[in-house]
């Protein structure tokens, strides 16, 4: 069964419950060898000295890596700015993407060198929604911008910025998230958009981010009834394979948002769930267990669900060997950091480049 059970790890991104590991965290890292770990405000020893929280977080990066009993890992933030920042100071506090405008390369680069020094080699950035629904409760100034063509400028010189720095980029939540009037970590929200409003709006920064050969797509969990009226993004093959992978050509790593948010995580109790996200080419299940208590359970759950799955044929073994291709073809490339103190001059220096962020210094 543990085989099996690592099998799934194989396609895991797996949060951590605080700044030490827990007897579950290591059962579950053992038995699963997630192939990587999203870290949170939780994660790291905030209200400390700077080189005691880092040598803190080696620690647990450390043991992370003992227990999955893997070299090549990767490790994740969700780091774009503004409130979506988890690391304490004297990591930059930079402003909400909308702020960045021609400073989106600089900041990202900057932030690169940031996340490079945690030992973080994946940033879930930049969002390639677009500010289109004042009302939107979760994007709104996350967004680079209300127009698509500059969002998708913007996006892609802070995705250039991050690359350049050696971290991983990750366009989301396609097919865009930014005119929804809901919040999918609270419900599923629904979209009435038709393709061809898409196109022409919401699929333009991730065709640019595609186009400059981003390598992750994360999901939406989102309903789009006027494209797919029974399934969510995340799981809806129209959605992913038909217009994600055929027709803007994206051949890299799709990473579903966090299968804790309620908008899906009731979905995901049922066995065929899984092999539906799998099959519409979902590649990588995000499970933070920053929300959801019983979220340990449920991860062993949609494991055990997986091997159901291959053994009675919803699954076919040839989706998930091309699936784990995508995936280890990336880990092969991807670099794994130690972490290190940044030096002052360099954390004032991009204190100074935030600040001017926030006042339009050109």
């Amino acid at each position: 069964m543990s085989q099996h059970l690592q099998q799934f790890g194989n396609h895991l991104i797996l949060g951590v419950s605080g700044t030490t590991l827990t007897d579950d965290d290591k059962r579950v890292l053992s038995d699963l060898k997630p192939v990587g770990v999203i870290f949170f405000a939780k994660n790291f020893l905030d209200g400390t000295p700077y080189p005691i929280w880092l040598e803190e977080f080696k620690k647990l990066l450390t043991n992370i890596r003992e227990y999955t009993e893997r070299e090549l890992l990767f490790t994740a933030l969700d780091h774009e700015g503004g409130k979506v920042v988890r690391t304490p100071l004297p990591i930059t506090r930079f402003p909400v993407a909308h702020l960045l405008r021609s400073r989106s390369y600089q900041v990202a680069k900057a932030t690169g060198l940031e996340l490079r020094s945690l030992g973080i080699n994946l940033s879930f950035a930049p969002v390639a929604d677009i500010f289109s629904n004042p009302q939107n409760p979760v994007i709104g100034l996350r967004a680079f911008s209300q127009i698509a063509n500059l969002a998708g400028q913007n996006a892609t010189e802070y995705y250039r910025g991050l690359k350049e720095s050696g971290i991983l980029g990750c366009a989301k939540h396609f097919p865009g998230h930014g005119d929804t009037s809901q919040d999918s970590h609270l419900e599923l929200p629904v979209l009435n958009l038709s393709l061809e409003d898409l196109k022409n709006r919401e699929l333009i920064p991730f065709e640019v981010l595609i186009q400059e050969q981003i390598p992750l797509v994360m999901t939406a969990h989102i309903l789009f009834p006027q494209i797919d009226p029974d399934l969510p993004a995340t799981i809806s093959t129209t959605i992913l394979h038909q217009i994600l992978r055929q027709e803007l050509n994206f051949s890299g790593v799709v990473v579903s948002d966090d299968l804790d948010m309620k908008a899906v995580a009731d979905m995901f109790v049922y066995p065929q769930t899984v092999a539906r996200a799998f099959n519409a080419g979902c590649d990588l299940f995000l499970v933070s267990r920053n929300i959801s208590s019983s979220s340990i359970e449920k991860t062993y759950k949609i494991a055990e669900n997986f091997i159901s799955c291959l053994h009675n044929g919803s699954l076919t073994p040839s989706v998930i060997e091309n699936s784990h291709n995508r995936i280890a073809q990336l880990l092969t490339k991807t670099p794994q950091y130690e972490v290190f103190p940044l030096e002052k001059q360099i954390l004032v220096d991009h204190a100074e480049l935030a600040i001017n962020c926030c006042f339009d210094l050109e």
